[in-house]
């Protein structure tokens, strides 16, 4: 298995002097072949707000900041054909 990126995230929050581990995202790790070595990105925010508006959703519900929105595939799906109709879409 890989390292942690909780372990990585307190690892660079060290390294770059980062006050708030939460500010510190890691994504898109990818495994070299054979195994030993792997690379991926980091962005390291000044806060967490900024951290909240630059970031993608997703990013910042997997960092524990934001709650997951539960919503039924068929209400999204719903909703995204009533905003069609609204927008004059096709018919």
């Amino acid at each position: 298995a890989n390292v942690p990126k909780a372990e990585l995230r307190e690892k660079l929050a060290k390294m770059y002097d980062v006050s708030d581990n939460a500010c510190v995202s890691l994504f898109g790790f990818r495994t070299q072949f054979g195994g030993g070595k792997s690379t991926g990105f980091g962005l390291i925010y000044d806060n967490i707000d900024s951290m909240k508006k630059f970031e993608p959703k997703h990013r910042v519900i997997r960092a524990g900041l934001k709650d997951k929105v539960t919503k039924s595939r068929k209400q999204i799906k719903e909703k995204k054909n009533r905003v069609k109709k609204l927008r004059g879409g096709e018919n």
